[in-house]
């Protein structure tokens, strides 16, 4: 059985502790930087969510990638080298 101190470490963040958060973040990258950096999340967090929806969220992916070759090797990456 767990402890209730154990179950404290898996929470979120609270209020204090994201404005500190984020004035490390402003610390770290300044202030001219902050929207660049928002806007490339942004942008990765819309391909993530396509890519997802593009696959249909079976989870399994392309023959190339079960084989662990390059998605664009048509023997499925097993090339003698």
């Amino acid at each position: 059985m767990a402890t209730p101190h154990a179950m404290l470490a898996v929470t979120l963040p609270g209020g204090w502790e994201l404005i500190v958060i984020l004035f490390i973040v402003l610390l770290l990258f300044g202030a001219k930087r902050l929207p660049d950096l928002a806007s490339s999340l942004g942008r990765s967090a819309r391909e993530l969510k396509r890519a997802a929806t593009e696959d249909g969220g079976s989870g399994a992916g392309t023959d190339a990638e079960a084989s662990g070759g390059d998605p664009g090797d048509r023997d499925g990456g097993s090339a003698d080298r």
